[in-house]
């Protein structure tokens, strides 16, 4: 063997037993891995938060509005700033429907099903509980109805995602967090009783 087939035999066995290289190697296919996971906690975590946020913001202001002195014009704002403070950009829907007891929620007026199709239609005659000329499937009333009332109260937000996972989350795509409180206004006057005026569906 000559001496260079020798110096060339040494330097492919350091080479070969050189691990300097051996991390950037593994960084490079573990770190997309990685980072992906990491998108996905931050993005988990950042709806949880929004969630808790939302949920907080509703009790607190439903709270607020079964006091005769309510003010439900800056509750509904109260929750707009909080949570457009944790989720920029975001759609805020809000709503309030009333009603006379619990068991009303999401209850249909009264009416003569005689067709039995669920919906008051064909001339069936309703009675018209909340006063608005026409029959509703669900009895409530809009706003935050008076004294013993119960009240349902609804914020919806949607939002884009701040840690959109690539390949997962489309940049352009929206989250929808609802949070709900049911509370029963204060007893600071007699509570007004549902309506008995009859009418007829078309």
């Amino acid at each position: 063997m000559t001496a260079r087939s020798t110096a060339r035999a040494l330097s492919l066995r350091r080479v070969a037993e050189d691990r300097s290289g051996v991390t950037v190697v593994e960084f490079a296919l573990i770190a997309p891995v990685f980072l992906l996971l990491l998108m996905g906690i931050f993005d988990i975590g950042h709806m949880a938060y929004v969630r808790s946020v939302l949920q907080g913001a509703v009790q607190q202001v439903a709270r607020s509005a079964t006091l005769e002195t309510a003010d439900t014009a800056t509750g509904d704002d109260y929750v707009r700033k909080v949570v457009e403070g944790v989720a920029p950009g975001a759609k805020i829907d809000i709503t309030r429907s009333s009603y006379y007891d619990f068991t009303d929620i999401a209850r249909p007026e009264v009416w003569s099903d005689k067709n039995n199709n669920g919906r008051c239609d064909n001339g069936e005659a309703y009675t018209d509980e909340n006063g608005n000329g026409r029959w509703d499937a669900d009895i409530g009333k809009s706003g935050n109805g008076g004294a013993n009332d119960i009240v349902v109260y609804k914020v919806s937000v949607t939002y884009k995602p701040l840690f959109p996972v690539p390949g997962l989350t489309d940049r352009n795509a929206t989250r929808t967090l609802t949070a709900t409180a049911v509370k029963k206004n204060q007893p600071f006057a007699l509570q007004a009783e549902y309506g008995s005026a009859a009418g007829t569906c078309k």
